[in-house]
């Protein structure tokens, strides 16, 4: 009978009397692992970035968008309808119960001028509710009063870019400044939001919804932005919404998207992306396996003396048969363990090199790749390893 230690030598002098050729197998097994785990963590990476841009205005949120639509996308994408969202569906809107605050909302491109200095840029129509709706403090000064939509005063917020653009360091409280041709006093500038989807919200003027409408020439609302009280379900107010907006209307020709039909539709996509890119590393991990299956089955034929000399001292099948599956199993293993590390160091390499390129490692991938891995080396090692225990003796002796 073989000892333990006996098996564990021949193993590892099989392996280490064709280095290169073990290399070369152990490569092909890493560079599968590591596509997986480069893949994986660049698609968890911009999965939690979308989840973490949709979300960073609450979670208790629905927005009412003019026009039927069976999917979702940017708010404004839909212009045109039967009936266009109004002013008046938006104060119908507000006194829903369990309805924090409603805000009525119009976007548009223009010109924002101040003492011979002028930058284009995004005009948004709102309601006194942002600071609350978009969870954006104001960092001077006030937001918008409550003014009634259609008499609203000529008063401006800006952005925190927008601000240090035209106002440097001064300060721009009570400033005269001219949108789209028009003068407003500047009352307040909001704190820096960032970007959501590449959608610059600091460089931004706010002003009253209904001096935008009538600036833009619209009739209709881009959107309604409702903010919920946090025990409330969202299912049961976007049901509520829909309803009284369907009594008003007449027709369904809006659509109520909640944060949480967002998520569930990006979430989706974003987790077929992520199998995706997994799969195609995985299509490494099989090529790496037929690396092993080839070298194993040149290491039998090879080795057909060496296996007769075992069997005619004693050797069992099964030992023979363990002998060529352990070393199946390290070649695999060790191109996972390298593939990890390979994997691993991509990840934080990219992350250095390309900080706004949102990387995660996903390591219920990585611990699946691995186990794929030593899978596929045992796997590529079954066929050699039946081959060799099966060997005669006597005929495997006369091969010397």
């Amino acid at each position: 009978m073989m000892r333990l230690a006996d098996l564990i030598h021949l193993t590892g002098g099989a392996i280490r009397a064709q280095r290169t050729r073990s290399l070369l197998t152990v490569l092909g097994i890493a560079v599968g692992i590591a596509a997986v785990i480069l893949l994986t963590a660049i698609g968890e990476g911009i999965q939690r970035f979308v989840i973490a841009e949709f979300t960073q205005f609450g979670t208790h949120l629905l927005a009412v968008t003019p026009g039927k639509t069976q999917t979702f996308g940017i708010s404004g994408a839909t212009i045109s309808t039967v009936r266009p969202l109004t002013l008046d569906d938006a104060a119908l809107l507000a006194r829903l119960p369990q309805v924090r605050s409603v805000m009525p909302f119009v976007q548009g491109n223009g010109a924002v001028e101040w003492k011979g200095r002028t930058r284009r840029t995004n005009i948004f129509g709102t309601g006194a509710g942002v600071p609350e709706v978009w969870q954006i403090p104001v960092a001077q000064g006030r937001f918008l009063p409550d003014d009634a939509p259609r008499h609203a005063r000529a008063f401006a917020v800006l952005g925190s870019r927008l601000r240090h653009e035209l106002f440097g360091n001064a300060s721009p409280l009570g400033q005269r400044i001219r949108i789209g041709g028009e003068s407003y006093r500047v009352i307040g500038s909001m704190q820096s939001k960032g970007q959501m989807l590449g959608f610059d919200l600091d460089d931004s003027v706010y002003i009253p919804v209904g001096r935008a409408l009538a600036m833009f020439n619209r009739e209709g609302l881009m959107e309604i932005d409702v903010l919920y009280q946090a025990g409330a379900d969202a299912g049961a107010m976007a049901a509520r919404v829909k309803r009284r907006l369907l009594q008003r209307h007449g027709r369904e020709d809006f659509t109520v998207i909640t944060q949480d039909q967002m998520l569930e539709v990006l979430g989706s996509v974003l987790d077929i992306l992520t199998l995706a890119v997994g799969a195609l590393g995985t299509i490494s991990l099989v090529v790496g396996g037929i690396g092993i299956l080839t070298i194993m089955t040149i290491s039998v034929n090879e080795r057909i003396a060496e296996i007769g000399l075992l069997r005619a001292l004693g050797a069992a099948r099964p030992q023979i048969m363990t002998l060529f599956l352990g070393e199946a199993v390290i070649l695999g293993g060790a191109g996972g363990l390298a593939g990890l590390a390979l994997g691993i160091g991509g990840a934080w390499a990219i992350h250095l090199l390309a900080p706004g390129l949102p990387v995660h490692i996903a390591w219920g991938y990585a611990a699946l790749s691995l186990g794929i891995a030593t899978g596929i080396g045992l796997l590529a090692g079954v066929a050699p390893a039946l081959r060799a225990a099966a060997l005669d003796p006597i005929t495997a002796l006369r091969a010397e």
